[in-house]
């Protein structure tokens, strides 16, 4: 874990934000709603709620890799109820969220590990168990995954239970999104990977299901009126934007 970047904050207009050396920000947080995911990408993240039962949420599990500001990991644990865990290699970025983003402590539902996450994924308690992956994994300069090879994807999948889901953020040019979808749709199978158009910022969110999901446009609508209504997240406006990949 050497050559680690220094983790620093910013503040504006109610909103924290965190660095990694850079002016890059590689999370945020709304001060007066901590427990709310204030970016559209990384609530993007979360549209593997409309491939379940809204009433299974609770029994599942979560596993984030990259921590940022823990956005996700605070909504699955906090907003959802899951069970969750995160991998973060670098300690001042978990020292920091404990610190400035309203992490809560370790208990019987929420685990942090200090790891590299390339080694974490293939430790065996992980294997056939995740319910919802989240892969957002970036350095200080943020052109392109730091783990990014077909063979890391396809870790990913075996993580994943039959209805598990991995989601992950792309960011970066064109020819590095292109190349990046082709090794997650190698590693999960025709049929199982979709993808968000792009946001204004150019962070695409990619879906792959460990099982090719078998659902209809009219249960989608049902769960992301549920979805709404729960917990506040735009999944109607997610379906305008999700398709399959070809």
């Amino acid at each position: 874990m050497k050559n680690l970047p220094d983790v620093t904050l910013s503040e504006f207009d109610g909103v924290r934000c965190m660095h990694f050396d850079s002016p890059w920000i590689q999370g945020t947080m709304t001060i007066k709603q901590p427990f709310a995911i204030e970016l559209e990408y990384v609530r993007r993240m979360m549209a593997w709620l409309l491939f379940v039962p809204g009433t299974s949420v609770q029994a599942r599990q979560s596993l984030q890799l990259g921590l940022g500001t823990a956005a996700i990991t605070k909504c699955c644990y906090k907003i959802l109820g899951m069970k969750t865990a995160a991998v973060e290699i670098n300690p001042k970025v978990i020292i920091m969220c404990r610190q400035w983003f309203k992490l809560p402590p370790d208990n019987h539902r929420l685990e942090l590990v200090l790891a590299d996450a390339a080694k974490e994924i293939k430790a065996s308690r992980w294997l056939g168990a995740v319910d919802a992956l989240a892969v957002d994994l970036y350095d200080h300069e943020a052109s392109a995954p730091v783990m990014d090879t077909p063979e890391f994807y396809q870790n990913c999948r075996a993580l994943l239970t039959d209805e598990g889901t991995m989601t992950v953020n792309l960011f970066g040019r064109d020819n590095s999104y292109a190349a990046s979808l082709e090794k997650i749709k190698y590693a999960f199978g025709v049929g199982r990977v979709w993808a968000f158009q792009p946001t204004r910022e150019g962070n695409t969110v990619v879906m792959a299901f460990r099982t090719a999901p078998d659902v209809t446009r009219e249960v989608l609508l049902q769960r992301a009126d549920a979805i709404e209504s729960r917990w506040e997240l735009p999944a109607k406006k997610w379906l305008k934007l999700l398709k399959p990949c070809a």
